[in-house]
Order: C-alpha cells, then structure tokens, then sequence
C-alpha cells in the first residue's frame, strides 16, 4: 500500500491555513481601530498610571519613532530630521493646515509654536485621531499622493485624515483637530518625561478640546 506523506497537505488543511491568514490579515487591518476599545478595559484608577514615564531618547536615530505608553494611551515620539523641521517651517505648508499656529488648545501653552514640541528636535504627540480615536500610522517620508503633496507624517487609516510631523492636521480631514501633545519636560537633552511639566508650568491635559 502506497503511504501519503504526513507532511503532505490537504485540502481541508490548505482551508485551515488560508483561513488563519485571512483572519491575522483582517486583525492586522482592524488593529489600529481596537486602542480605544481595550484601553476601555484596563483600570483607569491606578496610582501608578498617573506617575511621570520618562523615555530615553538618546539612541533613538533621527527620522524614527517609538511609541509608549501614558496613562493608558499611545505616545509617538519622533526624532525629527532637519528636512523635516526645514519642511514644519515651509510657509507654503501653513495655508494646508486647519490649525497651523496651535490656537486651538490640543496643547500645553510651551507647546504652541512652530514644532509643538519643547525641543524642536523631538516631536512628542498623544497617537490617536481626533476623529473618532484610531492611531494613525507614521509616515515619515513625502509620498507625492492627493492634491499639493503630502510632505509626510501621520496618516489615520481608517478615515483618511492626514498630519504633519508636529501632528497638526490638513483641512478636508474629518479630524477636526490637531493631535494632542501631552504635559511634559526634558530634564536633559536626551531625556523626556511624560505627564510632568516644566518648572513654573501648570498645564492640565484635561483641559485640551478633545482626544
């Protein structure tokens, strides 16, 4: 009797396998929609989620990003080229943004300037759409695509809406607003510690106008 090969695969098991890939694809689609859901259930009482997190940038290379985590919600900190400072400053970019100068408060008041940020270097923004809480991918590089080229950032996936690297948004987004940048200080050059401000600022992240 011919004997079949235990490695061999079969029909039903071919099913099984592209039936797990479908589903890790579309769990990977969804994932950037799931952040508001899941932080819904982690206690939000905790002492220690209201402790300052300090994050060492010291070996973060510029033009890449990390992501942490504070009180509960996603933190992008970028380490911003000088391209991308040169392109935060391009007047021509001004007239695209709905909230170029921060004056709508998504922002402790030593964060609204031109970068939004305490050291223009680093960018330090709270990572979830002010349209209906998705995280928005990074998108660093210029990619050329919709009317007056993108020049690179943030990109929401589930809507569309589109920010620059000091998280300020483009008119025709359904995001109304900028994204929040959080209370913070650097204590050094190299380091950032989130949910402390600096000294003689009093800054209350509740007061923004939405997340």
């Amino acid at each position: 009797m011919e004997n079949v090969s235990d490695t061999q695969p079969t029909p039903g098991g071919r099913r099984n396998f592209l039936g797990l890939v479908t589903a890790a694809t579309a769990a990977a689609g969804a994932g950037a929609c799931l952040w508001p859901f899941l932080q819904s259930l982690a206690p939000q009482d905790s002492a220690a989620a209201h402790l300052p997190v300090d994050v060492d940038v010291s070996t973060l290379p510029p033009g890449q990003q990390i992501v942490v985590t504070w009180q509960g919600r996603p933190v992008f900190i970028t380490h911003r080229t000088p391209d991308a400072l040169a392109a935060l400053r391009d007047a021509a970019l001004e007239g695209r943004l709905r909230d170029a100068r921060s004056q709508d408060l998504q922002q402790p008041p030593y964060a609204a300037n031109w970068h939004r940020s305490v050291d223009p270097r680093y960018g330090v923004v709270v990572g979830i759409c002010t349209h209906l809480g998705c995280v928005p991918a990074y998108r660093p590089l210029p990619d050329g695509q919709g009317a007056g080229n993108w020049p690179g950032g943030y990109a929401c996936p589930c809507h569309g809406s589109r920010f620059d690297l000091a998280g300020r948004v483009f008119r025709g987004a359904p995001a109304p607003y900028n994204l929040p940048v959080p209370p913070y200080t650097m204590p050094t050059p190299t380091l950032i510690r989130l949910g402390e401000n600096p000294a003689g600022q009093d800054f209350d992240f509740s007061t923004i106008l939405q997340l």
